[in-house]
């Protein structure tokens, strides 16, 4: 009696999954994918360790590393572009003798219970390397106007070098994550975590240590894990750190744990075995690291922001180098839900990518300079291209290649490709294209071609072709791409 209402149900259970899957294949890209968001970089000039925080008030807050390490700076923008111009007002200065008289380290700003928070961390005027981490307090609207009180120093279990605090809320409860020397481990620094305790400045109940440097790429030059910066997403907790000196070498780690896990233990976590974001020398930035995360305006991308060099090489200590620049630059996310920070692209604006309009979840990317059709590229650079002023003129775009800048997306034979500028008149116009709304509709763009009238760029049997407009419902889908 049972056995036909089951079937029926299975039945339908088939074919509701089926509507479901066809309704996904032909849905716009535009569903699978978060909107192109474009910046500038550098944001900021001889501004290490950034931090980047955007409060409901509708203001991104933004401190950073001084190079003179003597004081503690404070900008706010309604945009993130606009930091890069805003006033920077000076909130607070090192003292002239004793504790927090030296070093200047690494600031963070954070909204805690109705009130402005800044941890940092300083050294004593008579022991410059005597590491400690301290927290200020305003209760101002704006912090940038308002009064700072010193709250003291945060107490670890260990009076040693301790810097770079940071906080996060997961499932309701508030954590501290921190590096720190811990007696007995011949490292520089190791992270940590610990519940926060009745004030923003203090910790309660056990510390653990999440992880220790001892990977080829976090001991190069010094063994260090340190900046922890936290992002929530997809059912995850992803803890990004810093590794290795403060040069060329300085890079980002990745620790994840389940977001149902507990926090404090240490098994909860797990190291990535190879570092997820370093220095490219194709495209002249070194030593990135020192992150922290935000959002775009629209609220739909996650923001890596970093600080790095544009040179390798380096005269002296590191430390002494005044020229890490604040930058800032799109977190993309794989298929299976993990973050992917590409690498750190080239100056300038940042790149997009072209997603398919009716391929979703595909990207245009160059393999042996072919443009071709692909989901989950790897690496994620191979999708990425710069959207800059047409190389034939007024009224065009063209498309540089991300990790391979000098290099753009062009049509030979009809065959899209990305190849190195050459300088000719040809190479120009063959890779110079005029940006129209989408032949499939809203949400979507499509890009014509510059010295061919008429044709698309277009993909077709996995690869990437440049051809004609027939006006059918397939070729419109095909030649009509997302900017992510």
């Amino acid at each position: 009696m049972l056995a036909r209402p089951l079937r029926r149900t299975a039945v339908l259970a088939v074919l509701a999954t089926l509507l479901a899957v066809t309704a996904n294949l032909l849905s716009p890209g535009a569903a699978h994918a978060s909107p192109a968001v474009q910046y500038t970089n550098p944001l900021a000039a001889q501004r290490a360790d950034p931090h980047i925080f955007r409060h409901t008030d509708g203001y991104y807050y933004f401190t950073a590393t001084a190079p003179e390490y003597d004081r503690i700076v404070l900008r706010r923008a309604t945009t993130i572009q606009g930091l890069a111009t805003a006033p920077e007002s000076v909130i607070w200065r090192k003292h002239s003798t004793g504790e927090m008289g030296a070093h200047i380290w690494a600031p963070e700003i954070h909204f805690i219970n109705g009130k402005w928070y800044v941890y940092f961390a300083a050294g004593r005027t008579d022991d410059v390397w005597r590491i400690r981490m301290y927290v200020l307090e305003s209760a101002a609207a704006n912090p940038l106007t308002g009064t700072w009180t010193e709250r003291g120093r945060i107490t670890t279990p260990w009076d040693t070098f301790s810097l770079d605090a940071t906080t996060f809320v997961a499932n309701g409860v508030r954590y501290l994550l921190w590096a720190q020397q811990e007696p007995g481990i011949s490292t520089n620094s190791n992270l940590y975590i610990a519940r926060m305790g009745a004030s923003p400045w203090t910790i309660t109940g056990a510390t653990t240590r999440l992880t220790v440097p001892t990977l080829a790429w976090e001991t190069r030059g010094y063994k260090v894990a340190e900046g922890p910066s936290v992002l929530q997403r997809n059912g995850r907790l992803f803890l990004a750190y810093s590794a290795s000196a403060t040069d060329a070498n300085y890079c980002l780690g990745l620790l994840t744990a389940s977001a149902s896990a507990d926090p404090l233990q240490a098994s909860s976590w797990t190291k990535s075995p190879n570092p997820v974001f370093a220095g490219n020398a194709a495209t002249s930035q070194y030593g990135p690291g020192h992150n922290s995360f935000t959002t775009s305006e629209d609220g739909q991308s996650d923001i890596l922001v970093y600080h790095d060099r544009n040179y390798r090489d380096i005269s002296g200590d590191p430390l002494n180098d005044p020229n890490r620049r604040t930058r800032v630059q799109k977190v993309y996310w794989r298929a299976d839900g993990t973050p992917d920070f590409g690498i750190p692209v080239p100056d300038g604006v940042t790149p997009v990518r072209l997603m398919s309009y009716d391929t979703p979840g595909a990207a245009v990317r160059h393999w042996d300079y072919r443009a071709r059709l692909e989901a989950d590229v790897t690496p994620l650079a191979d999708s990425q291209f710069r959207l800059v002023a047409g190389l034939s003129g007024t009224g065009t775009v063209s498309l540089e290649s991300a990790n391979f800048p000098g290099y753009f997306l062009r049509h030979r034979n009809f065959e899209a490709w990305v190849q190195q500028r050459d300088g000719s008149g040809l190479f120009d116009a063959d890779a110079s294209f005029v940006r129209r709304s989408g032949l499939a509709g809203a949400g979507t763009v499509s890009l014509e071609s510059a010295n061919y009238p008429g044709y698309f760029v277009r993909h077709r049997a996995g690869q990437v072709w440049v051809e004609r407009d027939d006006g059918s419902s397939g070729f419109r889908g095909s030649a009509s791409f997302v900017l992510e």
